[in-house]
């Protein structure tokens, strides 16, 4: 069963870090723009649609990734205090409540609206450039489906947890640093480093 959860962790890790490079083309994107508008005075009307899209495909394919790395925001700031099984019921209840209609709502859509936007060709409206934006709308249900395949992993996850009382493990990859957790791996207490901050003041030339 895990290895099966892993499998899809690692779809939506895919996805999600190969459109993560986004990020950069998008940077060079606002780089060029600027540059080229105010220090070239030759500002291209097309250039903020190309920005929106990668925006907004960047946005949309985050994510599954995002959902996987359990990364999303909550609201509930009594969640954390709550004990691993009631965690998992209560992530059960509003994934089958919430999060499987509008998700589900968010495919049937979105493959509507990609399908009307091919259909004619849709272009922008938004510049005298008229770029086109049907391939764009096209990733509106691919990342609906990507968010839906994820969110069926984390519901497998609840029913685990309620079973055994305890979290699965996932996959991860970047994570913050836990301070804390670092000076236990490395075995240093807080009067090491105070002795070491004296050590290195003691060594500093007197001004």
């Amino acid at each position: 069963m895990h290895h099966w959860l892993y499998r899809v962790d690692r779809i939506s890790e895919f996805f999600g870090k190969a459109f993560a490079w986004l990020i950069v083309t998008l940077t060079l994107s606002v780089s060029w723009e600027v540059f080229s508008r105010y220090v070239l005075n030759n500002p291209h009307d097309w250039m903020w649609d190309a920005m929106y899209i990668q925006y907004g495909i960047l946005f949309m394919m985050a994510g599954a990734y995002t959902l996987a790395r359990n990364g999303h925001v909550r609201g509930d700031v009594l969640y954390g205090f709550f004990p691993p099984r009631l965690q998992a019921g209560l992530d059960l209840v509003l994934y089958f409540v919430f999060f499987i209609p509008g998700v589900v709502a968010l495919i049937f859509a979105g493959y509507t609206f990609a399908a009307e936007s091919w259909a004619i060709f849709e272009r922008s409206s938004v510049t005298a450039t008229r770029t086109p934006v049907f391939p764009f709308k096209t990733f509106i249900p691919i990342a609906g489906a990507l968010v839906l395949l994820q969110g069926a992993v984390e519901i497998i996850r609840c029913v685990i947890c309620l079973r055994t009382g305890e979290w699965p493990l996932r996959a991860h990859d970047v994570e913050e640093v836990d301070v804390e957790e670092l000076k236990k791996m490395v075995h240093v207490e807080d009067r090491d480093i105070e002795l070491a901050d004296q050590a290195l003041r003691q060594r500093e030339p007197a001004r």
